[in-house]
């Protein structure tokens, strides 16, 4: 596929919040690429909370890929953790 062809599946805007994101199916598809990538490079189990223990917090960072131009060529979704709550 050509750049130019890309450029029509990827939004120009980044969303403010996960709603925002949620409204746009570009971004959709970006968490969802995210998602796979963690199952693909088997990264993370999701298990019960333990008693006694807190979540780490986590939320989504919304940032559009540029090429040279300067032009959207990619939307990029990333899972983050509050780093502040971790504990070792």
């Amino acid at each position: 596929q050509d750049e130019e062809t890309l450029l029509g599946l990827v939004s120009i805007t980044e969303p403010t919040s996960i709603d925002a994101a949620l409204q746009d199916p570009e971004w959709i598809l970006a968490m969802q690429e995210e998602l796979n990538q963690f199952t693909k490079n088997d990264v993370w189990d999701l298990v019960p909370k333990p008693k006694g223990k807190h979540i780490i917090v986590t939320r989504r960072v919304f940032r559009n890929k540029l090429n040279k131009q300067g032009e959207v060529v990619r939307n990029k979704a990333r899972l983050v953790a509050q780093g502040y709550s971790q504990q070792e």
